[in-house]
């Protein structure tokens, strides 16, 4: 299940919640960017802005009324990039996956200098195996902004990804090859989604 990274609201500078988002659980390691924007977009947005109230309906799951928080503003505010990316997250969290493909490719159509509409639609293409897709989005990501952490360790998800794909077609061809055998099953441990605590 990818994490779902939630921004500071423009006012307060505090540390991110980390709910999971249960419709892409094929994802298990790669981490969906949640209205975190760069800072001179963050600092213009206005006080009455939905953010901090469309993050708590994140983190209980409450997609529709998320949704429906957003739709509001966004009529009167179309062109919100923060908005328009947290509204992709609540899209993706329903499951409408197309529906959410489609906000943040407009959003990079709009505002191609922004590093996590790249950075979700690539968790959207690796959800569905297009490991390729993502890599590029990935890349594309870095480009605009080399600093973003979250890309890069997603970057380095879908590079470990298309590494087991690869050690398990050398296996099929030659299977006598025990270390790779060994490495292989070690890279897919890793890429197990973590065991929730019980208590």
């Amino acid at each position: 299940m990818p994490e779902l990274i939630h921004p500071p609201s423009p006012t307060t500078q505090r540390p991110p919640l980390r709910p999971r988002v249960r419709r892409l659980g094929a994802l298990a390691l790669l981490s969906l960017a949640l209205g975190v924007l760069s800072p001179a977009l963050a600092q213009s947005a206005s006080p009455a802005a939905p953010y901090a109230d469309v993050q708590r309906l994140i983190a209980t799951q409450s997609w529709p009324l998320a949704q429906q928080r957003l739709q509001q503003w966004l009529q009167d505010h179309p062109s919100d990039p923060q908005a328009r990316l947290l509204l992709g997250v609540v899209l993706a969290g329903q499951g409408d996956v197309d529906a959410a493909r489609q906000v943040y490719e407009a959003l990079i159509q709009a505002y191609p200098e922004l590093p996590e509409p790249h950075n979700n639609l690539a968790v959207l293409h690796a959800a569905h195996g297009r490991l390729a897709e993502a890599r590029a989005a990935l890349e594309d990501a870095i480009r605009a902004n080399p600093d973003y952490a979250t890309a890069h360790r997603n970057l380095g998800d879908v590079y470990a990804r298309l590494a087991l794909g690869h050690w398990q077609r050398a296996l099929a061809l030659q299977p006598d090859m025990p270390e790779l055998r060994e490495r292989a099953q070690a890279l897919r441990s890793l890429l197990q989604p973590p065991v929730p605590a019980t208590r």
